[in-house]
């Protein structure tokens, strides 16, 4: 049977979408402890359980998923994920906190991060020609699952109750993954769209080889590799940090009200998710090196002017632009990752990379409540990221040249001008 490609987006979309959706915990949390009488710090450290474990997850079962294949890896992911979330609706009524950890936090945090890779490296196989379009398609789609969630519980809780609710999303996860990964599957090695075998075969265009062809194991001994999971731990822990923190910092700095936060941060949502679409198409045509060296010029500026910002239009804007390099990051990943190391095993090289993913959660709001205890104010905190990032500055344009003093070598012992997209 003959796949379309942009179905395979679809169904990478679908299994994203749902995954995604457990961003929208927030709205369960007042309803559970106004109506179950838990702590917030029981609900929220569900969350942290599955969030933490999301990526760790990616990394562990990242051989696994490139043993199984997508489709039956995205099936694992998807009674994974959908027992824990209708399990949630169980421990809610029973009444078990410690039930409410295991599912919600254990069961869909192991779903979300086998989910989270299924699809990926099979979407870059698959777009050879727009490797940053493919992964930002499917990224796009978990970053926008709340957006779909958040509405639909919060109305589902107040005329079915909160465990009904979690039975229902549950099923509807459990339904759109499997839909997803039936369809799902790898290309024929060596897969070119027509129009890029056409343009090759006329000479028109250069087929954009990878710098090396690894597997994982090979890859982690590379500076490479560390080099990208070094940016790529600061541009998340940057943007978890801002997220986590951007409503009462934006009030205590430029005087928001409380309504006008609220608005910012579902305003950030939406470049949270766009980011993730936009600046992985934008690498496709000036390479995903320059968008890193980008992201962390952008936001050097960003947090060195935040401090002294007196313009809540501007105040906002900069927090924007740093949401949206934060989507980017995740999007620009494994498709830099193959890029550098080729799609043998880019999986379980993702896996590894989105270990930063469970680090930044933990260290981001940990270092910005650090801070702001230790000094009263959110002003120190910019000071300190802004290092953080300038020394990520310093690695991605380091890195950036030596990708391509390595092209031109590569080039010229082949005595052919190919050039990479990590240009």
């Amino acid at each position: 049977m003959n796949k379309n490609r942009w179905l395979i987006a679809l169904s990478a979309i679908a299994i994203h979408l749902s995954i995604g959706g457990a961003y929208a915990y927030s709205v369960y949390k007042i309803p559970i402890v106004t109506e179950m009488g838990w702590s917030e710090t029981d609900v929220t450290v569900a969350f942290t359980i599955m969030m933490g474990l999301a990526g760790f997850a990616a990394a562990l079962f990242g051989s696994l998923v490139e043993k199984m294949g997508p489709r039956k890896s995205a099936m694992v992911a998807a009674v994974l994920f959908g027992a824990g979330q209708a399990g949630a609706g169980v421990a809610i009524a029973m009444d078990s906190v410690v039930m409410y950890w295991l599912t919600y936090g254990v069961l869909s945090g192991l779903g979300m991060g086998i989910g989270y890779i299924a699809p990926v490296s099979t979407l870059v196989k698959w777009f050879p020609d727009r490797r940053g379009l493919a992964t930002g398609m499917a990224v796009l789609g978990f970053g926008s699952g709340a957006l779909i969630t958040a509405p639909v519980a919060a109305n589902l809780m107040e005329a079915v109750g909160i465990s009904t609710t979690y039975f229902i999303l549950g099923a509807s996860y459990f339904t759109l993954m499997i839909l997803g990964a039936s369809y799902i599957a790898p290309p024929k090695p060596g897969y070119m769209p027509a129009t890029m075998k056409t343009a090759a075969d006329s000479g028109k265009a250069v087929v954009k080889k990878d710098l090396a062809v690894m597997s994982a194991r090979e890859a982690v001994k590379t500076k490479h590799f560390w080099m990208l999971w070094s940016m790529h731990l600061v541009n998340v822990t940057a943007g978890i940090m801002m997220i986590s923190v951007a409503s009462p910092m934006a009030q205590e700095i430029v005087g928001l009200s409380v309504a006008g936060a609220a608005a910012m941060v579902g305003i950030m949502g939406l470049f949270n998710g766009g980011g993730r679409l936009i600046w992985a198409a934008v690498s496709d045509y000036i390479g995903r090196s320059n968008v890193f060296v980008i992201f962390f010029t952008a936001q050097l500026i960003t947090f060195i002017v935040l401090p002294h910002t007196t313009n809540v239009i501007l105040f906002q804007a900069l927090i924007f632009l740093v949401v949206s390099c934060y989507g980017g990051g995740f999007s620009n990943l494994p498709a830099f990752a193959s890029d550098l190391f080729g799609t043998k095993q880019l999986g379980v090289i993702h896996g590894y990379l989105l270990t930063t993913w469970s680090l930044g959660g933990i260290f981001g709001p940990l270092l910005v409540n650090t801070i702001k205890n230790s000094y009263g104010s959110y002003i120190p905190v910019f000071y300190v990221f802004a290092g953080l990032i300038a020394a990520s500055l310093i690695i991605s344009i380091t890195l950036r040249a030596n990708v391509r003093k390595q092209i031109a070598l590569k080039a010229a012992s082949q005595n052919v001008g190919d050039v990479s997209t990590t240009q």
